[in-house]
């Protein structure tokens, strides 16, 4: 089960508030299923449809996870303007990604003033599992 803080919740809703109108993109960082660090990534295609996580910046999250000793444990994103919940591109991207053992958090905006924050786990055949998760009190 994942767990991540009030702060890096608020982090992930801010990026996805900020970016609006268009789709944000992220990677969650630590150790034991504990979310350590969340960095957020500039998502290229610029689009309310879709993300695209810039190359450099993800290189950059993957050295720093790894000189602290930690993993990759998600990759989140928003929608604008729909539920949190994956669509076929977003399976299509995470079947091609390689990574099938990372959560994928999605938060949508479809009411801005209540936004929803979901887990799930998308296997390399395309089948999405929801995924309940811990709001730790860690900072």
């Amino acid at each position: 089960m994942l767990r991540i803080s009030c702060d890096h919740l608020n982090t992930i809703v801010a990026h996805a508030r900020l970016e609006y109108p268009n789709e944000c993109c992220g990677i969650l960082v630590g150790t034991d299923d504990t979310v350590m660090t969340a960095y957020p990534i500039s998502n290229i295609a610029k689009s309310p449809y879709r993300y695209l996580m810039d190359s450099q910046e993800f290189l950059d999250a993957d050295i720093k996870t790894e000189n602290m000793g930690w993993e990759f444990l998600a990759f989140y994103h928003s929608h604008t303007h729909s539920q949190a919940y994956p669509s076929d591109t977003d399976v299509r991207m995470a079947q091609q990604s390689g990574y099938h053992d990372v959560y994928y958090v999605l938060i949508s905006l479809e009411d801005n003033n209540n936004p929803d924050i979901r887990v799930f786990l998308i296997n390399e055949r395309g089948d999405i599992t929801e995924i309940n998760y811990e709001i730790s009190s860690l900072t």
